[in-house]
């Protein structure tokens, strides 16, 4: 005679897996691995999302990728007794390599004071340009910025880059559709403008509205490739 049934005693007999993180288990985890435990701990499917988020995060406070990585390392091998999985360190790489280019890219593109583009990014730009076979369709707008006092006479660096930052703003109004609106040198601004039929009356628009901020104006036209370019833009720079 049973007392009962025999399904009834392999569920009692079956051991339940705990998904809660246990107090030693949370005091051994890097700190903001969290979620990523408790997705491991889990079973989820969500647990490469987690890296993700992590290593974003990671990248935005500034951790480097080495100890991020060993961070996730301590986070498997404490939950799982186990190195990462490489869908876990891919996403966190991708993750974190995202975040740093993306904050390179804003300290990289403009100077914060003028809001110009820099030399990096100009240079950048017209790369581009001779990537795509468009460089012979652009042409380099220059402008020397007048800057107060007698020839040679140090200027304040506020008032140049309020006198940049202004030359910048119609620039960009005169050449809507330019590729880039930069600055190389200490007072020199460059255009990559399209160089269509109304390139000279932009050119004529920009003199009359810069009359009295910039000492001279003119039209550079690009090389035939791309690191002549180059020399070009660095020989504009030494010149400024």
């Amino acid at each position: 005679m049973r007392l009962f049934p025999r399904d009834r005693r392999a569920r009692a007999s079956a051991p339940t897996e705990s998904t809660e993180l246990s107090e030693q288990q949370r005091a051994l985890l890097p700190e903001r691995f969290e979620a990523v435990a408790e997705a491991l701990a889990e079973r989820s499917s969500y647990v490469a999302e987690a890296c993700w988020v992590v290593g974003h995060d990671l990248a935005e406070t500034g951790v480097s990728l080495g100890e991020s990585l060993e961070d996730l390392r301590m986070t498997t091998q404490t939950l799982e007794n186990r190195d990462p999985a490489f869908v876990e360190v891919h996403a966190l790489s991708v993750a974190w390599s995202e975040a740093t280019l993306g904050y390179l890219h804003t300290i990289s593109c403009a100077d914060p004071l003028t809001g110009l583009s820099t030399l990096a990014h100009v240079r950048g730009r017209i790369s581009e340009l001779y990537r795509d076979a468009k460089a012979c369709s652009h042409a380099l707008v220059v402008t020397d910025a007048h800057l107060p006092g007698p020839p040679g006479h140090k200027t304040d660096s506020i008032a140049t880059a309020r006198r940049m930052s202004l030359l910048g703003q119609t620039a960009r109004t005169v050449f809507a559709g330019a590729a880039a609106v930069g600055q190389v040198g200490h007072s020199r601004m460059v255009v990559v403008a399209p160089r269509d039929e109304t390139l000279v009356k932009r050119l004529g628009l920009l003199k009359r509205m810069v009359e009295h901020s910039a000492d001279r104006i003119w039209i550079e036209g690009l090389p035939e490739n791309d690191q002549s370019a180059g020399f070009l833009l660095d020989e504009l720079a030494r010149g400024a």
